[in-house]
């Protein structure tokens, strides 16, 4: 995923019934949820980038451990949440070691459903080494914006405001907010606030950071 789209999520499960509820559901909440029906098709599903699996155990042609072993295999950061009716301890031991991140077990309520998937992604977003915005890359282990072949290292409280930003995408912040945490317990007025966010929209693609009047800025999560 790019940090710029709706997290995507990878749903394999068999039941006809249970499988498009869920993804339905998932997209109602803000997520890109796609369901495969057949579990033999997985490698193909996943020729598309996702940020999360939901998997079935009890599927009808491959047994969901053994789908876990490969996709922990083939992808090892990607994480897998279990979504299944095998409630023994043993199951969820097995699952564990194999790699899984989460283990829910059937009938389940789909608001538990949600909050565990995006308790896992907040984990997995703390361990990103990059964001993209269409094509501009935010190297964050260098403190880089990549623009094609140009490198551009911002000054530090330029730097500090990208992050700012890029921890609460898809929310309008209010300027007071930002000067606040960003600037700290360093006084400055609203105008230097708006030279550097008309710095930060040099670097960044258009129309990625907008202004909402007398209310505040968005860094939006898609373009």
């Amino acid at each position: 995923m790019s940090a710029w789209n709706k997290p995507s999520i990878l749903l394999i499960e068999d039941d006809p019934l249970l499988g498009p509820s869920l993804e339905e559901y998932l997209q109602r909440q803000g997520f890109e949820a796609h369901w495969l029906s057949d579990e033999r098709y997985w490698r193909e599903a996943l020729s598309r980038e996702f940020d999360l699996v939901v998997l079935d155990l009890m599927l009808p042609h491959l047994p969901g451990e053994l789908l876990l072993a490969e996709l922990r295999k083939e992808y090892p950061d990607l994480p897998v949440l279990i979504l299944t009716a095998k409630q023994g301890l043993d199951s969820k031991k097995e699952c564990f070691e194999l790699g899984a991140d989460d283990y829910l077990v059937k009938p389940f309520e789909v608001l538990e459903l949600e909050l565990r998937i995006r308790a896992l992604l907040r984990r997995k977003d703390k361990g990103r080494k990059e964001y993209r915005l269409g094509e501009v890359r935010i190297d964050l282990e260098r403190g880089m914006i990549i623009k094609g072949k140009e490198r551009i290292v911002p000054s530090r409280r330029t730097w500090d405001l990208l992050l700012f930003f890029l921890k609460h995408r898809g929310k309008v912040i209010p300027k007071e907010k930002i000067l606040e945490e960003v600037w700290k317990d360093v006084i400055v007025n609203e105008e230097t606030l708006r030279s550097y966010i008309k710095e930060l929209r040099r670097l960044l693609p258009e129309g990625a950071l907008q202004t909402f009047k007398g209310r505040g800025y968005l860094l939006k999560e898609e373009l």
